[in-house]
């Protein structure tokens, strides 16, 4: 992070904790306020501001959770991208509810997302999947993602065979990997403030609208 980042995280950071957040104030629109969170998390210049946890569970309710990318995100919800042959995909897949934590401790921010979840068509994966760089879209192909791996020779083996194998054309959409959109029931923001005296805000869906309250920290 470069100096003037420094500079600007804790303006910030000294900022956020001075006004707080008040859901008198607020947006009713959660997407709004997350929104403008996330983008002053990348102009603090925050490395992977879009790094986030997502814990998944077994049906049985046995519980894992991973860093992964945010991809997108819009009124629908909020969308990443896996192998659907992985733990996490296996998990969703037979349980499709998850929850997202982003933290930037910089900022002394933090967001729950907690929702349902819903695989992304073939035609929204092949979209993103476009925009990948070559050696990513490779790397997709030559992963077994969570499965037992001999040794790393294998997997570069695998990289050099689908490098042949696709030549100088277009690398396309592996049939096992693809997207996830979280559809939100809450979505919680967290505000640091002096004393341990933090704000605690949480967005209810309830119905088309959204129920603002506010949690003790």
């Amino acid at each position: 992070m470069s100096i003037i980042s420094k500079l600007r995280a804790l303006i910030t950071l000294g900022e956020g904790m001075a006004r707080g957040i008040s859901e008198l104030t607020v947006s009713e629109d959660p997407f709004a306020l997350f929104h403008d969170w996330f983008e002053n998390a990348k102009r603090a210049g925050l490395t992977l501001p879009e790094a986030m946890t997502l814990a998944t569970a077994t049906k049985d309710g046995i519980p894992s959770a991973r860093m992964m990318l945010l991809k997108g995100y819009d009124d629908a919800g909020f969308v990443f991208y896996t192998n659907y042959a992985s733990r996490k995909s296996r998990e969703l897949l037979e349980n499709p509810q998850a929850a997202f934590v982003l933290h930037w401790p910089t900022l002394q921010r933090q967001i729950r997302i907690e929702g349902d979840i819903e695989k992304l068509s073939v035609a929204e994966s092949a979209a993103y999947f476009s925009t990948r760089s070559r050696g990513s879209q490779i790397g997709a192909w030559s992963s077994k993602q969570s499965s037992p791996l001999k040794d790393r020779a294998e997997l570069e083996r695998q990289a050099r065979n689908h490098k042949l194998q696709f030549g100088d054309g277009e690398v396309p959409l592996p049939p096992f990997w693809g997207g996830f959109r979280l559809k939100p029931r809450h979505i919680e923001f967290w505000q640091g403030r002096v004393d341990r005296l933090h704000d605690r805000l949480r967005y209810t869906r309830d119905g088309s609208s959204w129920r603002i309250e506010r949690l003790y920290p």
